[in-house]
Parts: C-alpha cells; structure tokens; sequence
C-alpha cells in the first residue's frame, strides 16, 4: 500500500481508528509539534496530553510509518465497505479527498459527473423497489444515474428509478433522509446488502456521459 493511500485512509476515516490508535496518533502528533519547543511539551505534559500507556508505545515501536500501515491496512481488513476511494474517472489514480471532483494529477474534471451519497441502511418495500436510505453529501440526484455498489461487495453499477423524502427524528432531531429506489437487484444480492445494516459509508452516484 502506498503512502498516498495510507494518509488518505487515516486522515479522512480516521474515525475507524481504534481508541489506542487514536491515542498513538495523538502522540506522533504532539511529539513532531513539541520537538523543538521543551516549554510546550512540559506544558502538555503537565495536562496529561502527552502521556503514552505501553500499549500505545508498542503500537510506534517500529516508527511511525509502519504504525500507519498496520492500521490502514487493519482497516481495510475488517471494515472495507466503509472506506470510499474517489478515483479519478479518467486515470483512475485516487483524487486527494473523499469529496474533490478534479484530478490532481491529469487535470480531468467530474464535477457535474459524480455526486456523493452517505448510505444509513438499506430495506426492501413488499411489491416495491429496494431502497438505500441515507443523505446528499455533495452534488444532486435524479432519476437514471448509477450507483456503484462495489464499496459495498457487489461489482455493479444499478439505476436509481426513484427517489422519495425520508423525514424522521434522529436522537430526538429532524433528519432530512433521501430514500433511493431500485429494481436492479437479484433477490440474492439485496439478502447481502440487508445484512449489512446499518451501513453508515458513501458511494458514488455516476452520471454516464449518455444521461446528460
């Protein structure tokens, strides 16, 4: 795995981190800013902010890239389906964040291409279609785009055929959910995605060139 990968899957999903990766991060962190300033580190000493427990010690043993690598790759491992890499559509190399629609390294624009939507769960209404339920994080949706479902375990691509409002309370707040509709999927492949819930991860919604 690759530097650029592993600072992507850290920086932007580093809520996948465990407690103990957290607290080593914090360190690195502390330590690289207090490196040169002996005031500042007995400061953060003295709060408790620069303290480290032997388990967080052994988590940077052997530095911190290698520490990096093992949560990024630990990541991968047991929650693949929660990490959504925005490649470029064109060279296929990973945009910079999760939400950046132009290529920083050949340039090639998606921004009226791709939206970004963050799924909450998926259910299956009885003689309707199957809906993934969540919110727009970035962009708009209509009837005809595509859902890439690769994020999720399933190498397709459905067409959204209906979109309808979800109002509900959330921890006693409105929410204002989108429900997306599909009939493209096998009885099989919606049992796997039901299994899923709740899935709390984004995909991306495609515009194909031949849907403008």
């Amino acid at each position: 795995m690759d530097k650029e990968t592993i600072h992507y899957i850290i920086t932007y999903f580093g809520n996948l981190m465990t407690h103990d990766e957290k607290l080593a991060l914090r360190y690195q962190i502390f330590t690289y800013k207090t490196s040169n300033n002996s005031q500042l580190k007995k400061g953060l000493t003295d709060k408790g902010l620069f303290n480290t427990s032997p388990k967080t010690a052994s988590l940077l043993q052997n530095g911190f890239d290698e520490f990096a690598l093992n949560v990024a790759q630990r990541i991968l491992a047991e929650v693949p389906e929660k990490i959504f890499f925005n490649d470029c559509p064109q060279c296929n190399r990973l945009a910079r964040t999760p939400f950046a629609k132009q290529c920083r390294y050949c340039g090639y624009s998606w921004r009226n291409r791709v939206t970004i939507f963050r799924i909450d769960s998926v259910f299956k209404l009885t003689n309707r279609s199957f809906y993934f339920l969540g919110e727009i994080a970035d962009g708009e949706i209509n009837p005809g785009q595509l859902m890439d479902l690769a994020i999720l375990g399933l190498d397709k691509k459905v067409r959204i055929e209906s979109i309808e409002f979800a109002d509900r309370l959330t921890n006693g707040k409105p929410w204002n959910g989108v429900d997306l509709g599909t009939n493209e999927l096998t009885e099989g492949e919606q049992e796997f995605l039901k299994q899923k819930n709740p899935i709390h991860c984004i995909i991306p919604i495609i515009l194909l060139p031949h849907y403008k």
